[in-house]
This record gives C-alpha cells, structure tokens and sequence, in this order.
C-alpha cells in the first residue's frame, strides 16, 4: 500500500512540473501575437489601427491619420503640405510676438494686435507678401503644384534647394533636423491657432497677456 501512495504522488509530482513547462511556451505564443497586434497600432492613436500607408519610414510618423487622407491622397504631397504650412507659422508666430514690441514708423503699422493690423495695413503690402509668396511656390517647383508632378523629378517633399549653413552634408545630422523641423512646425501651427483666438477674445497681444492675464468677462 506505502508503494501505490508513493507512486501516485511521484506521477502527481511529474504532472505537475510538465504543466509548467509548457506554461512559458504559451507565455511566448502570447507575446508574439500580442506584439504584432501592437504593430498593427498607431504609435499615437493606439486604439486605431496603423494607415497602411504610414509605414515609419518617414521623419515624424507616428501612424497619426484619423481621418484617412493617407488613403486618397500621396503621401509626399501631404508631407510638403505640412511642411509649408509648420513654416509659414514658425514664421507667423515670430512675426506676432515681434509685431508686439517693434512696429514700422509708417502710417497704419502702429498697431501691436496682428488680428487688427492686418485691417490697417495699407492693401499694397498685403499683395505684396501674397505676390511674394506664390513667386516662392511656383519657382520651387519648377510650375509644377499637382500631387502628379510636384515630385516627378525626385524631390523630397520640402525640399527647396535652401541651406546657406551646409546641415544637409551630414547625413544622420539631417535626419536629426528632419524632425526638428516638423515637430517645431506642428507646434507652431497649434501656437499659432492660440494665439490668434486668444488676441481675438482678450485684443491682448500674447506677451501682454503672459505678463498680464485678463480672463474672459462673462
């Protein structure tokens, strides 16, 4: 009888440390799966699944396209889109701060409030800058605007021939400034947007309303 109970135990003792056993191998199984899932994800928007057509391999892709232009239009259009647009208000946000403290002694550049100066800035500077920058757009591109053409050349996407300092010779630097500049210009356009509705709501400039806060009168 002492034998039967020591041989039960010895198989129960085997059967039990064969089931662990077999427990890291499913630990695995599901790790994996769970890893290509995560691949399937947006970076930024893990609950939505990844565009196919962001794939990583550009400067800034985090998989973050919730509204699927990636699907119907080219990708490189939509990234000198978006390039054009992080410059101009990289630029805009300068140009409000700067408009704030330094104005041109000429009549109608008195005013501090971007939002209004644009009303008093006499119509020949307004064409002017309008002027100069389709001049930009349409030589940078050799006349060519369309998503079929803009790039048929070879071009990467904002890129205008322009770099008086040389950063484009060092190759892991340019990719380091490839990403300094998109995540600057997406800034940009969200600061730019606040700063406008703020000088809009307050008509406080945004120094003045960082040095003064004056909230909303209800």
């Amino acid at each position: 009888m002492l034998r039967v109970a020591l041989l039960a135990a010895a198989v129960a003792s085997a059967s039990a440390f064969s089931g662990l056993s077999a427990l890291p191998r499913a630990q695995t199984r599901a790790s994996a799966v769970s890893g290509m899932k995560m691949q399937d994800r947006s970076s930024a928007m893990p609950f939505l699944s990844r565009p196919p057509a962001l794939d990583g391999t550009m400067a800034g892709d985090v998989g973050f396209d919730p509204l699927g232009f990636s699907n119907y239009f080219d990708l490189k259009w939509l990234r000198e889109a978006e390039l054009k647009h992080g410059r101009i208000c990289m630029l805009g946000c300068l140009g409000f701060i700067t408009q704030e403290k330094v104005q041109l002694p000429l009549p109608g550049f008195d005013n501090k409030l971007a939002t209004e100066a644009f009303f008093t800035v006499p119509a020949g500077g307004l064409w002017q800058i309008f002027f100069t920058l389709g001049f930009i757009e349409v030589l940078s591109n050799n006349g060519k605007l369309t998503p079929g053409d803009m790039f048929i050349e070879g071009r990467a996407p904002g890129d205008l021939g322009f770099d008086p300092l040389g950063l484009s010779q060092d190759e892991s630097a340019l990719r380091r400034f490839e990403l300094a500049e998109l995540k600057h210009g997406r800034l940009a356009m969200i600061g730019l947007g606040g700063m406008l509705h703020q000088m809009l709501l307050t008509k406080q400039a945004p120094l003045e309303q960082l040095a003064n806060f004056q909230p909303l009168s209800t």
